[in-house]
């Protein structure tokens, strides 16, 4: 009889144990508050592919439309007259992607030949991933070329693509039918073949 109750003294005292962990560790609510608010920081990250096409937006740079009537003057006006192509030193005019209706286009096939794979990348057998950012002109023309990432870094990749846009031409950007100056985000990936 003695055995009997002192097994069930000890399994009471263990279960009563076991309660009190489960309470305390388990359900510790304080923890479980301060990582809800480590969830709400987390952003996602798109890729450039996974982008909606663009509306028309309001914001969108309309074509004026054409006088009705003419003024003649005797005065010839003064006017600076830009080739096509030229130099664009002021940056902030080039509308972002979302705001354009046809994205400019390049030949894949010249991009391709005229892209080099750095010799020590290739010597190690590394391969690497560029995401440029181009500054073409309303004529299709690469005036700059931004580095927004390069993996992996220093393995002379972003330098290689960087080579092959500058002063690269193609087809420009449209916006409302007129040929535009734009912004473009362009991925070049570097395989060993």
């Amino acid at each position: 009889m003695n055995e009997k109750r002192n097994r069930i003294i000890i399994f009471t005292i263990t279960a009563a144990l076991h309660i009190i962990i489960i309470m305390f560790v388990a359900f510790d609510t304080g923890n479980a508050l301060q990582g809800s608010s480590e969830l709400a920081r987390i952003m996602k990250m798109t890729d450039i592919a996974e982008l909606p096409p663009p509306s028309l937006d309001p914001e969108i740079p309309q074509v004026e439309e054409i006088a009705e009537y003419m003024i003649e003057t005797d005065t010839a006006p003064l006017q600076n007259v830009v080739a096509a192509g030229t130099l664009n030193l002021n940056f902030d005019n080039y509308l972002a992607m979302h705001l354009v209706s046809i994205r400019p286009e390049f030949d894949e096939n010249a991009i391709t030949s005229d892209l080099v794979y750095p010799a020590i990348a290739l010597r190690s057998g590394i391969e690497g991933r560029v995401i440029l950012e181009l500054f073409v002109d309303r004529s299709g023309t690469v005036q700059r070329v931004t580095i927004l990432r390069e993996e992996p870094e220093g393995r002379g990749f972003g330098d290689a693509a960087v080579r092959a846009f500058t002063g690269r031409k193609g087809t420009p950007a449209y916006a409302n039918g007129e040929a535009v100056s734009c912004r473009y985000r362009y991925p070049v990936t570097f395989r060993i073949k």
